[in-house]
């Protein structure tokens, strides 16, 4: 992915037996102990979480830094244009992740995907054009790359009928609201509806809050629920 392997994830194993899994994706430039940190905080004792570090590459927005990227991002307008081989590559490496949490025992449709900005965009990419049936997906202040490719893209995908989380601040300066809005109502044009829940939150920038952490926990809860053995 990006031309490097990525680093060992970050792993909240699960109190008692894992019957389920969260895989959380970090945005660009951070790395998964954030947010292994804070999905820590609000985990439930069956469930595994999973965040994986992003390897180093050049950054073309970013003055072509070196930094943890999942994908090439050349600019944050509706107009920019994409890496389309990267984010291809990087979900085909994602899917590889829940193969080995499928042989590891725990089911495709145990599994949510989820990520924020960078991370919470390359979810919803791999969520839409994978063959694996999953159990939902949280993306969390970000967009659907290669949108136009869409609903084609997603013709022969299980997932019509997922369930998706999508959560943004009113005050993110980086990827602007309208940036959340508008993949809500294309996502609505992909999948069923009335499964996509789009959250916003006043005065949140690009970051989290403690209400949205909530919800997040409400919607993993409801998503992977307890099974009783």
């Amino acid at each position: 992915m990006c031309g490097n392997n990525m680093s060992s994830p970050i792993i909240v194993p699960a109190v008692k037996k894992a019957t389920a899994a969260v895989i959380f994706l970090h945005g660009l430039g951070d790395n998964g102990y954030g947010w292994a940190e804070g999905l820590s905080n609000i985990k439930m004792p069956h469930i595994k979480y999973i965040c994986p570090n992003a390897p180093k590459a050049p950054v073309t927005m970013n003055f072509h830094m070196h930094m943890p990227s999942w994908f090439d991002i050349f600019g944050l307008t509706v107009d920019s244009l994409e890496d389309e081989g990267g984010i291809k590559n990087a979900a085909e490496s994602v899917k590889a992740m829940i193969d080995l949490e499928v042989k590891n025992g725990i089911p495709s449709h145990r599994i949510i995907l989820g990520g924020f900005s960078q991370g919470g965009a390359l979810s919803l990419y791999t969520a839409l054009t994978t063959h694996q049936k999953l159990g939902g997906v949280i993306a969390l202040s970000c967009w659907l790359p290669l949108r136009n490719a869409f609903p084609e893209a997603a013709a022969n995908s299980p997932n019509k009928d997922i369930h998706i989380l999508q959560c943004h601040g009113e005050a993110d300066p980086l990827v602007p609201l309208t940036f959340g809005d508008l993949t809500a109502g294309k996502l609505k044009t992909i999948i069923n509806p009335e499964n996509v829940i789009f959250k916003s939150y006043p005065d949140m920038m690009h970051s989290s809050c403690s209400k949205e952490m909530l919800d997040i926990k409400e919607f993993i809860e409801k998503q992977l629920p307890p099974i009783n053995e």
